[in-house]
């Protein structure tokens, strides 16, 4: 519960530090004198949005700390799965500075606003005006019978069969928009496919087609030349292994008198061996070479077709086009197999969809009895406040398709008068009955969980008299079980009611104006409830009608 609360540099706070204390506080003040600004600063620690603004005129920075005492309602868990430092005296601070830059810390450790608003949303429940608006949205009635319920681990599993459906279904949706795609490209991919396959291309035959091509185109040329290096070296007449045969023949005949010539005829022998086999490859070479005009034609329409699908493909080399005749092969069995892919999901959906409805009819069934419950406790809390005659119903429906929340629609009906038609809340219900049914729901949901801190802002609203009464006997009872309930007021029956009683105020200097806040004596509150019940006059009526009211608590 709300240990502590310190505010500095906030709006019209300069500083403020005050101490709450468990059970039914109240905290009263005139307009205006900064009830809700103490409210904006409680936001700030519940991870809403900063706003430079309501920084204090002149500061560089302002500051929110609240402690809570938490060890009574098992919240360790929340720490560890976060690694997160626990403590039972857990700590909130907001820093936000006039650059627009804010901080959130959690123990002292730096935190993400996420995790700020999620840890706050466990610790303390503020109730303003406008949230009686939630009375008429079908999340927040859905909300309060899954609370009652306590369908937590159903909802869970509900969530998680209905996350696994949606994902399959969106898998299908898209796996049948490219197949559907796909198919419409499928003439073409076949098309482009089958000309590459008619071509009959091999890897390595550019390069060679371009080397034979090379050689056709000269074949003369090459002839020529290949037959004038035969006749150098084997012509009969001046040939080079002619001389050369006759040299050997000279060197071997001197070894008998001229031992190195041993050593060069050995020699001469290599290099004349060398170059008839050089000579003897010529021969063979110049007689494979011939002008073959038909064979050339063949080729350059060969290299042509290629260099046509390359261009046409827009890639470079022979091995290019057979990847993308692979690629279109593989478009085609994926087009061909998506079918069979298809009808998988169909049935994978088919069989997830049964299963988020076999969850959601738990939920049907939990919420169901929640609803009962909900109509039978809400009259007998409504009557007191003042409904004597009053219906409270809620519709439950189906919806259409599975939603996020399950496949229930729910719709709270009331009417406050015998004759009245049920309608929707908000269609029938007055500012004060609003109030009066919100506070009610309030306190039925409050036993569900263990939320250790509530403040009513203003939720008596269009009530006095003896409504109010009933209503602070709601709230303190609430306050009474292990739960903090703090109470924002006008009404003095209320404000009598409160274990604590908080006044916020204003002062002026001669520069400047600012809010307090302060816990009242008891001399001070017989004046303050006084002064609520008579305006700024204090009459010695007042003031018995004030003490009277102190009695009674």
């Amino acid at each position: 519960m709300l240990r502590s609360l310190y505010i500095q540099n906030y709006a019209l706070i300069e500083k403020l530090d005050i101490g709450f204390d468990k059970g039914f506080s109240v905290i009263t003040g005139e307009t205006g004198a900064g009830k809700s600004i103490i409210l904006g600063a409680i936001g700030l620690l519940l991870g809403q949005r900063a706003d430079v603004k309501a920084i204090r005129r002149g500061a560089s920075k302002c500051i929110i700390e609240a402690h809570f005492e938490i060890s009574a309602y098992g919240m360790q868990p929340f720490f560890e799965e976060r690694e997160m430092d626990y403590d039972d005296d857990c700590i909130l601070r907001r820093e936000v500075y006039a650059s627009g830059k804010s901080r959130a810390f959690i123990n002292d450790t730096p935190a993400s606003l996420a995790q700020m608003k999620e840890l706050g949303e466990l610790l303390i429940d503020v109730h303003s005006q406008h949230q009686n608006l939630l009375l008429n949205k079908e999340g927040f009635q859905l909300n309060v019978l899954d609370l009652l319920a306590h369908n937590e681990e159903a909802l869970a599993a509900y969530r998680k069969a209905y996350h696994e459906w949606k994902q399959a279904q969106q898998e299908m949706e898209v796996l049948m928009a490219q197949s559907e795609q796909a198919k419409a490209d499928e003439d073409y991919i076949r098309f482009q496919l089958e000309q590459l396959e008619d071509a009959q291309l091999s890897p390595g035959e550019q390069e060679e087609l371009e080397r034979e091509a090379d050689t056709l185109s000269h074949a003369e040329e090459i002839k020529a030349g290949l037959y004038r290096v035969d006749q150098a070296l084997a012509s009969d007449e001046g040939g080079v292994l002619t001389g050369l045969k006759d040299c050997q023949n000279i060197m071997r005949s001197l070894q008998r008198v001229y031992p190195v010539a041993s050593e060069l005829t050995g020699r001469l022998e290599s290099s004349y061996i060398e170059l008839k086999d050089i000579a003897q490859e010529i021969s063979g070479k110049e007689e494979e070479i011939e002008f073959n005009p038909e064979r050339l034609e063949e080729v350059n329409r060969r290299l042509n077709l290629i260099y046509t699908l390359q261009q046409k493909h827009r890639v470079a080399t022979v091995d290019e086009l057979l990847r993308l005749a692979d690629e279109y092969r593989e478009k085609l069995d994926a087009i061909t197999s998506s079918d069979d892919r298809i009808e998988e999901l169909k049935a994978q959906c088919a069989a997830l969809h049964e299963k988020a409805k076999m969850q959601a009819a738990v939920l049907t069934q939990a919420r169901t009895a929640a609803a009962r419950r909900v109509e039978k406790e809400m009259a007998a809390r409504l009557i007191p406040l003042g409904m004597p005659n009053v219906r409270f119903q809620v519709e439950m429906g189906t919806r259409k398709e599975l939603g996020a929340h399950g496949a229930d629609t729910v719709n709270f009906l009331f009417s406050a008068n015998k004759n009245g038609t049920l309608q929707s809340i908000s269609s029938v219900a007055s500012g004060g009955e609003i109030a009066r049914v919100m506070l009610s729901i309030k306190a039925l949901i409050a036993g569900a969980v263990k939320l250790p801190t509530i403040v009513f802002d203003e939720i008596d609203t269009g009530v006095s008299g003896e409504i109010a009464d009933r209503m602070a006997d709601i709230m303190q009872e609430m306050g009474d079980s292990n739960r903090q309930v703090i109470s924002i007021t006008h009404l003095p029956q209320i404000a009598a009611r409160g274990r604590a009683h908080y006044k916020v105020y204003k002062e002026d200097n001669e520069t400047e104006t600012n809010s307090h806040i302060r816990c009242l004596t008891d001399e001070e509150r017989v004046e303050e409830l006084a002064h609520m019940l008579s305006g700024a006059t204090l009459t010695e009526a007042a003031l018995n009608n004030a003490r009277a009211l102190l009695s009674r608590n």
